[in-house]
C-alpha cells in the first residue's frame, strides 16, 4: 500500500522520504486545506528528496468553482510545477452544483497529460452530491487517481462510502483515503481495499512570541514514523 504525506515545508519532504512515502502532496497554506505552493518551495522538495512530489493546485480557498481566470492562473502553474521537475499535480473544479466540471477539468488535465504529469483529483469530490457519478466523470477524463473521505469529515467515518467507491472503481482509477488518518485507525482504514492512505503530519511550533504573527507549524515525525512502522 503507499502512503502520501501532505507537506508543507522542504523538512516535511525529507521526513516523508526517510520513512518510505511513495510521495508527497506539497502544498501552501495546510490551515485552509491546501493552497498552490511557491515555485521556489516545489523547486527545493524535488531537488532534496527522492519521493515524488505532487503539487496542489489551488488558487483560493473555500469551494472549487474557479473563474476563467483562476483557471487560466492553475494552467500556468501546473506548467511551472512542471518546469522545476515536480512529478504530479493535484486539483479538482467542480460546478455550481458541485458536480464535476467536465470542461474545466479537461482544460487543466490536457496541460498535465502534455507534461507528463500523474494527476490526482482531490477531496472535492466529497462535496459531490453522487460521489460515484463523480467517480466515473474522473475515469473518463483520465485521472490516476482520487482522494477521499467517503464525503465524510474523516475517512473513519466516512469509510463505507469508501469501499463503495473502490467497488464502482474496480481497479479503474486509485483510491487513496484521507482525513483524520492516524496510528490508531490506520490499520482499519487500510484493510477497506484502498489503494493508499493519505494524511497530515504537522504540529504547533511553541515560538513564545510576544507579538501574534499566526500559528506556526513544524513537521510531526513521530506521526509519519508510527504510521510507516505499522503498514510499510
Amino acid at each position: 500500500m503507499e502512503v502520501e504525506v501532505c507537506i508543507d515545508s522542504v523538512q516535511g519532504a525529507l521526513v516523508a522520504s526517510k520513512h518510505g512515502a511513495k510521495r508527497v502532496e506539497l502544498c501552501a497554506a495546510l490551515s485552509e486545506g491546501g493552497l498552490t505552493p511557491s515555485l521556489g518551495m516545489i523547486e527545493a522538495c524535488v531537488k532534496n528528496t527522492s519521493t515524488e512530489v505532487f503539487v496542489m493546485i489551488r488558487p483560493s480557498a473555500g469551494g472549487f468553482n474557479y473563474n476563467e481566470a483562476e483557471l487560466e492562473l492553475m494552467e500556468r502553474d501546473i506548467r511551472a510545477a512542471s518546469s522545476v521537475g515536480a512529478h504530479g499535480v493535484v486539483f479538482g473544479v467542480l460546478n455550481g452544483l458541485n458536480d464535476v466540471n467536465i470542461k474545466a477539468n479537461i482544460f487543466l488535465m490536457e496541460t498535465a497529460l502534455e507534461l507528463k504529469l500523474g494527476t490526482t483529483f482531490h477531496r472535492a469530490i466529497d462535496l459531490c452530491p453522487n460521489p460515484p457519478k463523480a467517480l466515473e466523470d474522473l475515469i473518463n477524463l483520465g485521472f490516476d487517481r482520487i482522494l477521499t473521505s467517503g464525503s465524510a469529515p474523516n475517512a473513519l467515518s466516512g469509510l463505507e462510502n469508501i469501499k463503495k467507491l473502490i467497488n464502482t472503481a474496480n481497479g479503474r482509477i486509485e483510491v487513496m483515503a484521507g482525513a483524520g488518518i492516524n496510528a490508531g485507525n490506520v490499520l482499519q482504514i487500510g484493510e477497506s481495499g484502498v489503494d493508499a492512505l493519505h494524511f497530515t503530519a504537522k504540529k504547533l511550533a511553541d515560538e513564545k512570541l510576544e507579538l501574534d504573527m499566526g500559528p506556526k507549524y513544524i513537521v510531526d515525525e513521530e506521526k509519519i514514523s508510527t504510521i510507516a512502522n505499522i503498514i510499510l
